[in-house]
């Protein structure tokens, strides 16, 4: 589903990975971290997409509450994990949105 009840300036969190061939125990965890988020302060949304290349966007309505949510003890021990057995690579990028626009038929 695409977010699109947004209103800027908002910051958005691209989460870009290449997996491993061990996905054992992922889709559960991936749903628990996406459970878990929804439930921190300042959270407004995510957007996520695999095929080759895995693509989650979270958005947030500010730096501190990005920051709180990197320091979530659960979500911290889950990075771990990830570099450890599910991650080949992965890259993070934070983003201000100042502007947006869409359109749904």
């Amino acid at each position: 589903m695409i977010v699109d009840n947004l209103k800027p300036p908002y910051y958005a969190v691209l989460f870009s990975t290449l997996m491993t061939d061990n996905l054992e125990g992922y889709i559960e965890t991936a749903r628990r971290m996406e459970t878990l988020a929804k439930l921190q302060p300042g959270y407004l949304g995510i957007e996520s997409a695999r095929n080759e290349i895995g693509i989650t966007v979270s958005y947030w309505e500010s730096l501190e509450a990005i920051t709180q949510w990197k320091n979530n003890v659960e979500h911290t021990e889950v990075r771990e994990l990830g570099r450890e057995k599910w991650y080949q690579q992965y890259q993070l990028r934070i983003c201000k949105v100042e502007r947006e626009y869409g359109f749904k038929a």
